[in-house]
Formats: structure tokens, C-alpha cells, sequence
């Protein structure tokens, strides 16, 4: 196996690991330097995604000997694989977001939103050093034969599956338990998962794809959520409504993995068919069974049953309020009459695009060879 696969889901894993204990930080202590164990993890990130695929991209160009030459693109005067160069310029991004977010806290406040400009540019690096790992290991795959494409196939859906982990981060506040019984919620999560599970599914080739990548990102949350509030926090920030002794760990997982395995079903027996049909049974597919599933979920996390150390429905954050409706257990209104079957139906909307995106992005990736 290449050193540089093994650099790439390394950076990949360290800025998730990063980022979810960051996030936890700020919910259990508070934002009280830059220099926390969280950020650090987070920026290894990028320093080992900037300094391995700069490196690689650098051999390429002036080795003549090297074996990589035949395989790559040439770039503003420089040779390396397509994955290298996506993956280095989102390390230079994480990189650059460090001191842009230490003056953004310091200026308007130690603890804001996560959509916040410094946090995107992060998120943008991050996304791009996950975009050219996956891309990365699938021109090697896509070139390789036997054992060793088959090793490249695990790595290749464990970063789609963090890739998933990696944009669900982003509507993180926008998907808590309380607005599930919501038709926005749906819109809101057919607009990543669906293209994320059809371009990785239809690259890979692998007929359990879309259940593998879904099961990658419920494995790394429920550890996440489970590793996380065994180590001692307090709060350094106020006002504290909640008093804090351990880290909040993340949400459950949203149940991805049934429509997940259903997609699977239908796509080993419709290969024939064209993407636009496709997509459309895919989109239906997935908002449907995930409707189904996640919508009586919600309710199982809003009840005792779910306050417990396995499904964390019983942890908050320091700053959450006695009396808001996440600490009280209440959901946000659902939209009534003519305004939910709207919000449903563009739900169903979204998830048929986001799915031919995916399935033409997956189509793309399978000519990858560089």
C-alpha cells in the first residue's frame, strides 16, 4: 500500500476526530485558547494532508524516475496525482483559517456559531483534503488489480463514509433531535447524504457500498459519542445553566443505514437503467425510507428511554437553558397543512437532484486513473 494513502486517511481521521472534540470543548468548557488539544488535533489535519501531498506532487515534478509521472496531471507547471494537489491546497486552507479564527474569536467573542467565515474556510479546507483523499486512493484503485485494489476498496469507502461525517458537521445545528418532526429537517439532510452515498456507491462498484459508507459514519459517531464523555470537563465561560462534568459527546447518528441498505437493493437490480431514472427512484428511495425510520426515532429520543450513556439523549451543553425546548424535551412545531406537504415535496425534490449529482459524480470517478 502507497505511503500516501495511508497519510491521507490518517489526515482524514484526524480532522474528524478533531473536529467533534472541538465541538465538544465548546459545549462542555468553552472556547479559553486556540491552543486546546482539539484544535491541534484538527490542524494536523492539514499540515500532514499539505506536507505529504506537497511532498508527493514535488517528487512527481522533478524525479524523472519516479513511477507516478505516468499517472498524473500537470497543474501550473507542477506533475502529481489529481488527488495530491485537491488535497494539499485544503491543507494550505486549514492552515490559513488558524490565525483568521483566533481574530475572529477575539474580536467578536470566545464562543460563536459554527457557521461563522473563519469556520468555513476550515470546513472548505477540510472538505477539500477529504476530496482529494478519496480521489487519491481511487486513481490508485481504479489502477490496481486483485488484493491489493481490494484494500484500496475498504479505504476508499471508510473515507466516503468520513466525508459523510465530515458534511453533516456542517448542519449540525441545523439537524438537532428537536426540529425531527419538521419537513425542513428532511430538506435540509437530502441535500448531503444522498449525493454522498450515490457517488461513492457508483465508484466503488461494490455492492454494499452505500450500507458501508452509512455504516462508517454510525460507527464513528456512536464511538465518538461514547468515548467522549468519559473524560472530566468543567465550564470556564458563563452564564452556565448547565453544569458540566464530562464532555458532551455528539448527537446519535441519524438512522442513514436503512435507506442506505435499501439503495443498495434497488441499485443491483435497476444497473440498466438510465441516471435520470435512477435518480429519481434513488431520491424517492432515500427521503421515503428515511422518513419512515428517523420520524418515529425522534420520538424514542425525546423519551427517558433514550437518556442514557448509549444513545447521550441525557448530556447537554453548559450554555443550554432549563427552560429551552431542547432541555425540556420538545420538538419544534411541525408545519401545518399546506406549508409541510410544500416543504415535504421539495424534500423529495432535493434528494432526486443531490442523487444524479451523485450518481454523476460516481460516473466521473470511475474514469479516474490519475
Amino acid at each position: 500500500m502507497p505511503w500516501y494513502v495511508w497519510c491521507s486517511v490518517a489526515a482524514v481521521t484526524f480532522a474528524m476526530v478533531g473536529t467533534h472534540w472541538d465541538i465538544s470543548w465548546h459545549q462542555s468548557i468553552g472556547r479559553d485558547t486556540f491552543w486546546t488539544p482539539a484544535h491541534i488535533a484538527i490542524h494536523m489535519c492539514g499540515v500532514l494532508a499539505g506536507i505529504s501531498c506537497g511532498y508527493l506532487v514535488l517528487s512527481t515534478t522533478f524525479n524523472p524516475q519516479s513511477a507516478l509521472r505516468e499517472c498524473s496531471v500537470w497543474l501550473w507547471g507542477f506533475r502529481g496525482p489529481l488527488g495530491a494537489f485537491i488535497a494539499a491546497w485544503g491543507g494550505i486552507a486549514m492552515l490559513t483559517s488558524a490565525p483568521f479564527d483566533d481574530w475572529w474569536h477575539n474580536a467578536y467573542g470566545l464562543d460563536v456559531k459554527i457557521l461563522s467565515p473563519p469556520h468555513m474556510v476550515l470546513a472548505a479546507g477540510i472538505f477539500a483534503v477529504h476530496a482529494g483523499a478519496l480521489i487519491l486512493i481511487l486513481g490508485q484503485m481504479n489502477r490496481a488489480s486483485g488484493a491489493l485494489r481490494d484494500r484500496l476498496q475498504i479505504l476508499f469507502l471508510y473515507v466516503g463514509g468520513m466525508i459523510l461525517v465530515c458534511l453533516t458537521i456542517v448542519q449540525i445545528e441545523l439537524t438537532n433531535r428537536v426540529v425531527m418532526h419538521t419537513a425542513h429537517f428532511y430538506r435540509v439532510v437530502a441535500i448531503v447524504a444522498p449525493p454522498v452515498l450515490c457517488g461513492v456507491a457508483r465508484a466503488s462498484r461494490f455492492r454494499w457500498a452505500a450500507t458501508s459508507v452509512a455504516g462508517v459514519y454510525s460507527l464513528f459517531l456512536i464511538l465518538m459519542g461514547r468515548i467522549l464523555p468519559l473524560f472530566p470537563a468543567e465550564p470556564k465561560l458563563g452564564p452556565v445553566y448547565h453544569q458540566t462534568t464530562q464532555f458532551t459527546p455528539p448527537d446519535f447518528p441519524l438512522l442513514f443505514i436503512v435507506p442506505a441498505l435499501l439503495l443498495d437493493l434497488v441499485w443491483q437490480r435497476t444497473q440498466p437503467w438510465g441516471i435520470l431514472r435512477q435518480a429519481i427512484v434513488s431520491g424517492a428511495i432515500f427521503l421515503g425510507a428515511f422518513f419512515l425510520v428517523q420520524w418515529p426515532f425522534a420520538n424514542f429520543l425525546m423519551s427517558p428511554a433514550a437518556r442514557n450513556w448509549f444513545f447521550g439523549a441525557k448530556y447537554f451543553g453548559y450554555y443550554v437553558s432549563p427552560t429551552s425546548i431542547v432541555a425540556r424535551y420538545q420538538f419544534v412545531a411541525t408545519e401545518q397543512g399546506a406549508l409541510f406537504a410544500k416543504e415535504l415535496g421539495w424534500a423529495v425534490v432535493t434528494a432526486v437532484f443531490t442523487s444524479w449529482l451523485g450518481l454523476a459524480w460516481g460516473n466521473w470517478m470511475l474514469r479516474i486513473r490519475r
